[in-house]
């Protein structure tokens, strides 16, 4: 009877959690793009980060295996569109700039009838709203906005706007928060990679596989101490107490990553004060709104136990 076959360090790092960023043609889904990268890869579950219509091509988050959990992360990245308008009329150039001026910031949208969301009204952020360049009625615009926000709706009601009407002729995803087109790679040369990995090559393939470590790095991140990434990996609130160091400053409210010493991805949660608002009390909460990646078995309990009389814990983990 034979064991199983030795680790490899394609196998390895698909087993940690892995991503591809692949660049999606038009066409196809964003679902079967995902299943042909995962079938190549010989993975049992994959899925991608932020929907692209059939005929919209560009950046394509796949995360494979414990990855995965990082969707609601990359979510949070705001997405860079390049697109053509056309209007339905002329419009001068000073009207047509003042018009986009007033679609940054805030938006109201509703999701297209065909879209597979449901149709309810939702507040999406414009970061930018650039006229790239313009012959007649066709614009080149770049547009960077919260994730879930549909372009091609913004580019119809710009022409309401406007009162001529337009529509998007064309649209290219080029960026998903840090993650650009320069960084992503064809199905056709993820298949190459593949088959060179299959043929004892694996270096290309390693190449393409990212760590998960490149998505939590772009939030503010927290050393854990010992107890206290225990502690959190048990389902425990995080302390100020636990926090051993911390690779920027951060406000309330803000998304950040918990890892422990070596650099282990421990949790994610919403910081409930600054970095520099001053402590009330020794220990005190830090961050809530927990979400868990570590396996507590890799985590035993080193934490010390506060008890009151009745058998509870008395305070936060901090230790």
């Amino acid at each position: 009877m034979t064991g199983a076959p030795p680790p490899t360090p394609v196998t390895e790092r698909l087993a940690s959690g892995a991503f591809v960023l692949v660049d999606k043609p038009r066409g196809p889904s964003s679902h079967q793009v995902t299943a042909w990268a995962r079938d190549l890869l010989g993975v049992g579950s994959a899925g991608h980060a932020g929907t692209l219509d059939p005929n919209v091509s560009g950046v394509l988050w796949i995360g494979l295996g414990p990855a995965l959990r990082l969707v609601p992360l990359v979510l949070e990245f705001p997405k860079t569109y390049v697109g053509v308008l056309v209007l339905h009329g002329d419009v001068a150039g000073p009207r047509l700039e003042e018009a986009v001026r007033e679609f940054v910031g805030p938006i109201y949208q509703t999701p297209p009838v065909r879209s597979a969301v449901k149709r309810e009204r939702r507040v999406r952020t414009i970061h930018q709203f650039d006229l790239l360049e313009r012959d007649g009625t066709h614009v080149l615009a770049r547009v960077v906005a919260d994730s879930g926000t549909y372009v091609r709706t913004l580019a119809v009601d710009l022409g309401d706007a406007l009162g001529v009407g337009a529509h998007l002729e064309e649209l290219r995803r080029t960026a998903t928060g840090p993650f650009d087109e320069r960084t992503t790679v064809p199905l056709s040369a993820l298949a190459d990679a593949c088959a060179s990995s299959g043929s004892g090559q694996p270096a290309e393939l390693l190449g393409l596989l990212h760590p998960v470590e490149e998505v939590w790095r772009e939030f503010p991140t927290l050393v854990l101490k010992d107890a206290a990434a225990s502690a959190v990996a048990h389902g425990a609130s995080l302390a100020a107490g636990g926090v051993a160091s911390a690779s920027r400053a951060f406000a309330r409210g803000d998304r950040v990553v918990l890892v422990s010493r070596n650099r282990e991805l421990v949790a994610t949660g919403v910081a409930l004060r600054s970095a520099t608002e001053p402590r009330r009390e020794q220990g005190g909460w830090l961050v809530g709104s927990m979400k868990v990646f570590a396996d507590p078995l890799r985590f035993p309990p080193l934490w010390r136990r506060e008890t009151t009389l009745a058998g509870r814990r008395s305070g936060p983990v901090g230790k």
